[in-house]
């Protein structure tokens, strides 16, 4: 019987076919986005990596779900005539290298689009390919610095608070990447030819500022960090501990939620205070965190339930999962024994399909190249010669 359901499972990204070259945290994180959107994604290692690799941050399983792997020795020729192969057949190449590497070792975007010229050539790099730090080690941490985007983030008085490293390598990073690549095979449509998409983290990272540069041309921002409304500076946009030692979080931007946020604390109309005073804004959250230290946290949350005062629970890692909106939306799954993110976003015609595990550290399979257009014999020789495993 029809259903009248024409979804098509396979994701909106099904036949797109993707070369990642195994790197560290923001290619792999853009490598994975594109496999849960349905690509076809094959990640090289190093040949012969070890099973004890699986301690280090680019072997986890989370990250690399969804796509299998192949080592490939890329110290010998046949193993960058091997990459260049499947060049032939690949929509894209992802590649996280520090700025000379693959040129060195003949994969430079020139050489693949030679062997494609259709092909998008996927490059992110910490400070870019060109500047005085371009051949410099670093860091989220040290890109969100140069970008200045590290230091209005804290509260008053205190040191800068790196925001995990959400935001150069995933952020303005990985997902920029697949953004910009997305918008080159969108271009390709029409002029039928590949290109390089160059994407560093410090630019990312400058780039999610962009609202902060636009306040503070308004002169409506301060510099001095935790002063703001949207950085710890205000009463009305915080966290406060309750009484049982867990956070709320408080967001009361606009007057109405702003006048529910108060009158759940137990102001009356009367009485509650002048939103945009800041003068006041420092005696204010000291009242307000006192107040949310006399009720434990499911008090307050029961107090602000349906009161659009913009007050949730802050949520630790692991339980993020069982909250019931989370779990009614299904916004964590179970991937190979895992609780992790589910692919996002969502697609009404071409759901993504459910991400298959990581193969796990070491493992690797020779025979996704049948679809990558080389024959039996010629992937026995190669693993035989130790080029690939």
């Amino acid at each position: 019987m029809d259903s009248g359901d024409d979804r098509q499972t396979e994701g909106p990204l099904a036949g797109l076919r993707v070369i990642e070259l195994a790197g560290l945290g923001p290619g792999p994180f853009c490598a994975m986005v594109f496999a849960d959107l349905g690509a076809e994604v094959i990640r090289l290692e190093r040949s012969g990596m070890p099973a004890a690799a699986a301690g280090s941050l680019d072997r986890r399983m989370v990250l690399t779900r969804g796509r299998q792997a192949l080592g490939v020795d890329l110290k010998r020729a046949q193993g960058i005539e091997l990459v260049l192969r499947m060049v032939e057949h690949a929509d894209v190449l992802l590649e996280g290298f520090r700025p000379g590497v693959l040129e060195r070792i003949g994969l430079s975007p020139t050489n693949c689009l030679k062997r494609n010229p259709r092909l998008i050539y996927g490059r992110i790099t910490g400070y870019g390919r060109e500047g005085p730090l371009a051949n410099e080690a670093g860091h989220d941490i040290n890109y969100i610095s140069i970008a200045g985007a590290l230091d209005p983030i804290g509260r008053r008085g205190e040191a800068p608070l790196p925001p995990l490293n959400l935001v150069a390598d995933f952020g303005g990073g990985g997902m920029l990447l697949a953004m910009g690549i997305l918008a080159a095979i969108y271009e390709r449509t029409r002029s039928d030819l590949g290109q390089v998409v160059d994407a560093a983290m410090v630019d990312g990272a400058a780039l999610l500022t962009t609202m902060f540069h636009e306040i503070r041309s308004l002169s409506h921002w301060n510099d001095e960090r935790g002063t703001n409304s949207l950085d710890t500076g205000s009463h009305y946009y915080n966290v406060y501990e309750t009484s049982d030692g867990e956070f709320i979080s408080v967001g009361a931007m606009e007057p109405r939620f702003y006048e529910s946020f108060m009158k759940g604390l137990g102001f009356s109309d009367e009485n509650i205070p002048p939103q945009d005073d800041q003068s006041q804004w420092e005696v204010l959250t000291a009242r307000v965190a006192k107040i949310f230290r006399s009720r434990t946290r499911v008090e307050w949350l029961d107090i602000f339930d349906g009161t659009d005062a913009c007050v949730t629970p802050v949520l630790s890692l692991g339980d993020a999962p069982n909250h019931p909106h989370n779990r009614a939306r299904a916004t964590f799954l179970e991937v190979g024994g895992i609780v992790e993110p589910a692919p996002a976003p969502r697609f009404s015609r071409t759901p993504p399909p459910t991400p298959s595990p990581s193969p796990g550290p070491g493992v690797h399979a020779t025979n996704v190249l049948l679809r990558w257009g080389l024959d039996q014999p010629e992937i026995d020789l190669l693993v035989d010669d130790g080029v690939i495993d």
